[in-house]
């Protein structure tokens, strides 16, 4: 069971694909984010509907302006900062240094959890919907919808642990049917519309009746607006599974450009025919809840205008492509979680195979769909919590960047889409504040769990390689036989009298002998929230003395790591000496969490007692 579920345990952080080196053309990829992004045509229109009443052609084309002028172009330079699939999340990482980046990175993972955990559990709930609402369903299985819902996830689930390239597979399909079906639905449904223009004068007098103006018209559809932010969904995942478009890096570039852009405007063009055909055509108490067009619009339209047999052919296409959609999701999780958490020390080793990680995911969506008892409205606040704070994320960063590089008219146009999104994303707080509790929570229990798997595994080796600058290697080379003899020392003045005392005060505590050969390794802190590194061990002949230095971000793994470094180049196993830390224990373990300092000494030998089992090979710690 432990093979079959670390097969294709990754080496380094990256992108699962139990074939690494096969990846997609960048349309074949979009297939995979667009059964998310393409799915949500399945309630868009019914959500428009409900929040914009007879406005929401004109909510639409507020959202499409808010696609293709904020959102697309924010996610292109996105693409292009970051092509490695780590997102505007990456981006962020870098503008705050050390600890405060790291606990930046975990909450906008919270957030990304939200969005794509109810992606998946969301998407499932409509497609029960669909399935429960189609006349041809058999009526005894009414009321079945929690169970109907897991049994989806679980097969979602069930696709990736079989591989990646299936799901790609199967996306191409359905993404393809799909769209084709939408094609005869949407077109059908405006041919309706032009073959009765009484209803749209009928329309249009519902708006000069209900509203004063065209300004308060174009008022309270930005209102609505936020509601409609599920139609912005597919964007992050389109730049999360970056690494599985082929070619160079510019290629990939050029094909995550090209795969945004062509899901953006086919998005555009469906939702503003599709909202305008569903406000036209379908009475507004359809939409309401327990109505035949409630989450369903367009299969309503499927229903009432070609008839049961092909709008039960829609009805499949939508619910295939809804459950589907949670694929899209996933990918994103299998590539971001793992690009992060271990990277930090912040999750086990196994969640660098993607087998555990799916059933961990696939849990985690259980316990959300029963949760919610799969109602699709009780879970959009949440998800779109998730997805405005990703995009707002997305282009604060983008905002960020240009201003560093002195381009002003740029960082003032995505500022404005910056503005635009924040009182989108606060709009919706306000109106849904269930949304970004359940996102807290998903922040807090990130954090929580991140920081207690960081603790479990800080006395890893945690040194990935070790080389040797040409005098550090001459130093070990020249070393006369014996006993390899390392003092510790922690640099102060690092004049004669410092290193002569040292050495004094170390042979006469272990009885050590004057002609005994020493070398100082002196081990100086960088940036102490990063979990893995490699070093250079540096040489010098300072005062007399052989000193080997090292920069890292935990001392006692730095000086394990090269001890069993030190006796593997020279087969000789190594003994070094440090003196007792002084002050409270509790606060120097807190330190060495944190800091990667502490009390070194037990610390050390706790290190290579994990990391060299056998101990007639393990170095040897001495204390004075």
């Amino acid at each position: 069971m432990r093979e079959w579920l670390l097969h294709g345990l990754q080496p380094t952080s990256g992108m699962h694909d139990e074939h690494p080196g096969k990846r997609h053309s960048w349309w074949q990829v979009m297939c995979l984010t667009g059964v998310d992004y393409f799915s949500t045509l399945g309630y868009q229109p019914g959500i428009a509907a409900l929040a914009a009443g007879a406005l929401s052609p004109i909510a639409t084309l507020m959202l499409v302006a808010l696609t293709l002028l904020g959102a697309l172009p924010t996610y292109r330079v996105v693409a292009a900062e970051s092509p490695n699939g780590m997102g505007s999340i990456a981006m962020l990482e870098r503008l705050l240094p050390s600890w405060w980046g790291k606990l930046l990175v975990l909450v906008l993972l919270g957030f990304v959890a939200t969005a794509f955990i109810f992606t998946i559990t969301l998407s499932a709930s409509d497609a029960t919907a669909h399935i429960l609402e189609n006349p041809f369903f058999p009526a005894a299985l009414d009321g079945q919808q929690v169970p109907i819902t897991l049994l989806l996830v679980a097969a979602l689930g069930a696709i990736f642990l079989r591989g990646f390239s299936e799901a790609i597979g199967l996306a191409i399909a359905l993404v393809a049917v799909y769209l084709a079906l939408n094609v005869v639905v949407v077109g059908r449904a405006v041919i309706e519309v032009l073959n009765q223009p009484v209803l749209v004068h009928n329309w249009q007098d519902v708006l000069a009746t209900d509203y004063s103006s065209p300004l308060a018209m174009v008022a309270l559809s930005a209102y609505a607006l936020p509601k409609l932010a599920l139609g912005l969904s597919g964007f992050e995942t389109g730049v999360a599974v970056m690494p599985q478009i082929e070619g160079t890096l510019e290629q990939r570039i050029r094909g995550a450009r090209r795969l945004l852009t062509t899901a953006a405007l086919i998005m555009s063009v469906f939702l503003v025919f599709s909202s305008f055909a569903t406000a036209i055509l379908i009475p507004h108490r359809e939409f309401e809840e327990g109505g035949k067009a409630a989450g369903r619009a367009l299969a309503y339209l499927a229903h009432q205008y070609l008839g049961d047999w092909f709008g039960t052919l829609y009805d499949i296409s939508t619910i295939a492509i809804l459950w589907f959609a949670g694929a899209s999701a996933l990918t994103g999780l299998l590539n971001i979680v793992p690009r992060y958490l271990p990277r930090y020390g912040m999750a086990p080793d196994w969640a660098r195979a993607v087998r555990p990680l799916v059933l961990v995911f696939t849990a985690i969506s259980f316990a959300i769909t029963i949760m919610f008892g799969a109602n699709v409205e009780s879970q959009g606040g949440a998800y779109a919590t998730g997805v405005l704070a990703l995009i707002l994320s997305a282009a604060v960063a983008v905002t960020i960047s240009a201003a560093r590089r002195g381009r002003r008219g740029q960082a003032t146009a995505f500022g404005v889409v910056s503005v635009v999104l924040a009182y989108a994303f606060v709009a919706n707080v306000i109106d849904r504040p269930d949304g970004l509790s359940i996102a807290v929570f998903f922040v807090i229990a990130i954090i929580v769990t991140s920081l207690v798997s960081r603790a479990t595994r800080s006395t890893e080796l945690r040194v990935t390689g070790i080389t040797l600058d040409p005098e550090a290697q001459r130093i070990v080379d020249t070393l006369p036989p014996g006993a390899l003899r390392i003092i510790a020392n922690e640099p102060d003045a690092r004049d004669a009298a410092e290193y002569t005392e040292k050495d004094r005060e170390t042979r006469e505590y272990h009885h050590l002998p004057a002609e005994e050969p020493m070398i100082f390794l002196e081990v100086t802190l960088g940036d102490a929230s990063e979990f893995t590194s490699e070093i250079e061990l540096k040489g010098e002949i300072r005062h007399g003395h052989r000193v080997l230095t090292v920069e890292s971000a935990a001392v006692p793994n730095t000086i394990a790591a090269i001890l069993l470094n030190l006796r593997d180049r020279t087969g000789r196993i190594p003994h070094v000496y440090f003196h007792w830390a002084e002050g409270n224990p509790i606060g120097a373990l807190l330190s060495y969490l944190l800091f990667g300092g502490g009390d070194v000494p037990p610390l050390t030998r706790e290190v290579l007692r994990q990391a060299e089992p056998e101990l007639s090979r393990r170095p040897h710690v001495h204390v004075g």
